[in-house]
């Protein structure tokens, strides 16, 4: 079988493909054919090795923390009806064997049924994104009349978090650069859209808003736009500081935070275990089935271009989420 493997930390181009012999499902475990494998800005930065204090892991690997596909074979105590089933399923990848394969193993226990309306490759795209997206809405209590600043409002997550507002009822500001994200991002839903690389793109934000600001802000970006973003957060607010992707998470003055009253959550606050994992993507995956929720795949790659799609994450010129398609 085919594999991404990461031979040594460093650039794109340490992505090779390789092959290998076929994966076999241990006791309770099972081998899935993978449709699609997630990829996260996250993945390149543990291809770099900039986030070992984050992550334990050690060259050679196979990235990818998740995949979508067909369960082919189980292994002992594992039930057989799910031999044919579509699922999702996180790989643990990081201890060496992830998502970037045509097969994976994962834990029996692990498994989420993907329901029958639900194509596979959609799937894959809300394996992480959908069940982080609804994780913010649930802790943000989002609701009618709210003010709900997006910030990244274009990647995997953006776009199902949009959509998540506007369902609550709540009035959504999209933060993007470039005017066909702009666009997008109205397409989606978005009230109020702003261009994050002006830079007095957060007194807009304030000036659309009366001058009081958002109520909650959901930044996907990090850096210092994402410290301009907590500028556009309502005093007595909510904000989420989860993004990375301009190099660095936002550093917010705690002080200054106290002073306002303004909840701020980090990267930590994401974690979940597996059980909460599961219990956030059944029902993503049924609003997903029932058209009330929809993934955006901006660009799939074949999976021996895997070095392509890195590149364009770094780059940041992809849109929504990036698959890749064994």
């Amino acid at each position: 079988m085919l594999v991404i493997e990461v031979e040594e930390f460093g650039g794109p181009e340490v992505l090779v493909p390789r092959e290998v012999p076929d994966l076999e499902a241990g006791p309770g475990e099972v081998v899935v054919k993978v449709t699609a494998a997630d990829t996260l800005f996250v993945d390149t930065q543990i291809r770099l090795g900039a986030a070992r204090e984050f992550f334990d892991v050690k060259p050679p690997y196979v990235p990818g923390g998740a995949v979508s596909g067909e369960v082919v074979s189980v292994g002992a105590g594992v039930d057989p009806a799910w031999i044919g089933r579509g699922v999702i399923a996180y790989t643990g990848g990081l201890e060496g064997h992830g998502g970037y394969a045509e097969l994976a193993v994962v834990s029996a226990c692990g498994l989420i049924p993907v329901p029958g309306d639900l194509g596979l490759r959609e799937a894959a795209a809300l394996v992480h994104d959908g069940v982080s997206a609804y994780g913010l809405f649930e802790r943000a209590e989002i609701k009618a009349r709210d003010r709900v600043l997006v910030v990244g409002a274009t990647g995997g997550a953006g776009v199902l978090l949009i959509q998540l507002a506007r369902a609550a009822g709540a009035t959504v500001i999209a933060a993007a650069r470039e005017q066909r994200k702009l666009c997008l991002a109205r397409g989606l839903g978005a009230d109020i859209v702003v261009d994050y690389s002006e830079p007095d793109w957060a007194e807009h934000v304030r000036d659309a808003t009366g001058g009081a600001g958002a109520r909650v802000v959901l930044d996907g970006v990090g850096g210092e736009i994402g410290r301009a973003a907590f500028d556009a957060v309502a005093n007595g607010g909510w904000m989420s500081a989860h993004g990375s992707s301009t190099g660095g998470f936002s550093v917010i003055d705690p002080e200054e935070a106290v002073r306002r009253q303004v909840t701020v959550q980090g990267i930590g606050d994401m974690r979940m275990g597996l059980i909460d994992r599961k219990r956030v993507a059944a029902p993503v995956l049924e609003e997903a089935a029932a058209g009330r929720l929809r993934p955006l795949i901006g660009q799939t790659f074949p999976l021996e271009r895997a070095t392509e799609a890195h590149t364009a994450i770094e780059a940041r010129s992809v849109i929504g989420k990036t698959l890749l398609i064994p």
